[in-house]
């Protein structure tokens, strides 16, 4: 026997309901009175979820849709509808949602957004209609962060993500120039006042902005302050697009009970900071320890549970023994099968300071 699909079931409802409020406000004309003419006055929002957190419209006149969003093309002649396309790519219609002066269409989520027309076409035994409408792409995201962390004035950055259609890009307030952009990477001039400032990308779908700041970075692609790593501890640095943030990151194979040792520095300027940050990931899921300017002993090294996918771990100066200074970083492999430690592979990225809120 097969079994009802209640969440398929209830978009459908859904959508049917609003068709019919809809045409309680908009349809005027039966069958018998079907128009001749074929034209769009206007596209409306219906089972939309705004990519700004903006409470949710129904059946309000919108410029621009997304792939795989429901509207309603509200106009006249529809009753003989045969096609639908947004930028030339053809979108399924349910023909008992359409009616001579609305159809209810789901934009096919294979739509492309850049480099198009922007043209809504219907096609109905009675001529066809054009109207312009944009599509968006999904709100930008950022993947890999920006790189170098620490970049100065005038100097170039580049922002790694996703969705990047005509870019606005500000560190914190202050508008920056881009260089150049694809829909995965933005080349953007770092402008004066960028330093312990987010970075964030605007576009016509929302906004994306940096979980960290400009100028916070002790290890990006290279090491900072004097806190590096050593060669002896026989790590390699990586360079491909699996970093966290950036191209670069560290890969250490630990023996049980094997360890990364950092170099020691001094770096007491922490005032703006309210502790420190990393991303891991390890080749097997196991447990990996902060050793802390020195603090080896398992009281007071903090133990992180690391899995197989990158994640950012936060530390306050509180939790690190009150610290004053940044004078090592150093990690500890204690991954265990039983009681017995076991080899793991880790990877290291993205070490720097948290802004104070």
């Amino acid at each position: 026997m097969k079994k009802l699909n209640f969440s398929h079931l209830r978009s459908f409802l859904a959508i049917a309901s609003l068709f019919l409020i809809s045409c309680l406000a908009s349809c005027n004309n039966t069958d018998d009175s079907a128009s001749t003419t074929t034209t769009i006055e206007s596209v409306n929002t219906a089972l939309n979820t705004p990519t700004d957190g903006s409470p949710v419209q129904i059946d309000v006149p919108t410029q621009t849709g997304l792939p795989n969003n429901t509207y309603f093309i509200k106009g006249t002649g529809f009753l003989t509808l045969q096609k639908v396309y947004f930028n030339g790519v053809e979108s399924y219609f349910n023909p008992t949602l359409v009616t001579d002066t609305v159809i209810v269409i789901t934009i096919d989520q294979d739509t492309p957004y850049e480099n198009v027309s922007s043209e809504l076409k219907v096609v109905t035994k009675n001529g066809t209609a054009t109207y312009h409408f944009v599509i968006a792409p999904p709100a930008p995201v950022l993947t890999r962060g920006f790189s170098p962390v620490n970049a100065a004035d005038g100097s170039t950055m580049t922002i790694y993500g996703d969705f990047f259609l005509d870019p606005i890009v500000t560190f914190g307030t202050i508008p920056a120039t881009v260089i150049s952009s694809t829909l995965t990477e933005i080349k953007v001039k770092v402008p004066v006042g960028a330093d312990k400032q987010l970075v964030s990308v605007k576009t016509i779908s929302g906004t994306a902005t940096s979980t960290y700041a400009v100028g916070t970075a002790i290890f990006d692609e290279v090491g900072f302050y004097g806190l590096d790593f050593p060669s002896w501890n026989n790590h390699t640095i990586v360079s491909d697009e699996k970093a966290d943030q950036g191209l670069v990151y560290i890969k250490k194979k630990m023996d049980a009970w094997g360890n990364i040792q950092g170099n020691w520095g001094w770096y007491d300027k922490i005032a703006d900071y309210k502790g420190i940050r990393f991303s891991i990931k390890a080749e097997s899921s196991g447990k990996l320890r902060l050793i802390f300017n020195g603090g080896w002993s398992d009281d007071v090294a903090p133990e992180l549970d690391v899995t197989t996918e990158w994640t950012t771990y936060e530390f306050t100066w509180e939790q690190l023994q009150n610290a004053t200074r940044v004078q090592n970083i150093s990690f500890k492999n204690t991954s265990k099968s039983g009681n017995d430690g076991i080899e793991n592979t880790f990877y290291i990225d993205n070490i720097g300071f948290v802004l104070k809120k």
